[in-house]
């Protein structure tokens, strides 16, 4: 059984990915497994989103329905593939302190990538070619497999091709649809789509949409780029902390 605490810490964060989910702070998604891993392991973390990003991901799918970019999908989900390959191969070999460690480094990573200058003008400047983008894809789905932030390298192909507000999310939907239905038979053989974790998903699914529902709401009435610096923050010192926890993991354990 979860305690109070869990379900405090598990409703901000899958509330945090609804409001993702809905076009508000669409990159915040990656909050979810940093945050979740603060009271539950990071591998059970993610076994217990991936119903949930799932749910959320019919919703966006069904809002968007007719809106894909379907050339930048048929570029970017073969690296994915690839991606979520590499993903479950790495996750079934390492110890949980490496995943500690590995969620740390992404989550690091990507805020530091988000708030560079140097990133935006390589965004900016970025050439939007099949092997950038089957790259990215790649990038993506392997993020997206760890820890389900595969938002920061998907953007990283995608911004630059100036899509319509509504054609940009539309592609998001189904790529990230895609990607986290693929996630499934490798979860399901890693054991994360167990009882405890399904049967907490459930109860959390109506937060899922709830948050989708409220950032759809509130997309054009408050302040995103505050919520950015806020949600950042967060994961950058979430990140800082599953490094140090991986790091003395592995000390511990005598891994090098």
């Amino acid at each position: 059984m979860h305690d109070l605490t869990f379900w405090i810490v598990a409703v901000a964060a899958v509330f945090t990915v609804g409001l993702s989910k809905s076009g508000l702070v669409a990159s915040m998604g990656l909050i979810a497994v940093p945050l979740l891993a603060q009271v539950m392991p990071p591998r059970d973390a993610a076994g217990m989103m991936l119903p949930l990003l799932l749910v959320m991901d019919v919703i966006a799918i069904w809002t968007y329905r007719r809106d894909a970019d379907w050339r930048i999908l048929w570029i970017m989900i073969p690296g994915a593939m690839v991606g979520t390959i590499v993903g479950w191969v790495l996750w079934s070999i390492v110890t949980d302190a490496v995943v500690n460690l590995l969620v740390g480094v992404i989550s690091v990573a990507f805020v530091i990538w988000a708030l560079s200058p140097l990133a935006k003008k390589i965004v900016a400047n970025a050439h939007p070619s099949k092997p950038w983008g089957t790259f990215w894809g790649g990038m993506a789905g392997f993020t997206s497999f760890i820890s389900h932030t595969g938002g920061p390298p998907f953007q990283i192909y995608v911004l630059p091709q100036r899509l319509t507000p509504v054609v940009y999310s539309g592609t998001t939907a189904f790529f990230f649809g895609i990607v986290n239905t693929s996630k499934l038979i490798p979860y399901g053989f890693l054991g994360q789509l167990n009882v405890s974790n399904l049967t907490a998903a459930l109860f959390l699914a109506p937060v899922a949409i709830a948050g989708v529902l409220v950032g759809v709401a509130l997309v054009k009435r408050i302040s995103t780029t505050l919520f950015y610096y806020i949600a950042y923050a967060m994961v950058l010192v979430l990140g800082l902390k599953l490094i140090y926890d991986g790091l003395v993991g592995m000390l511990q354990t005598g891994v090098t």
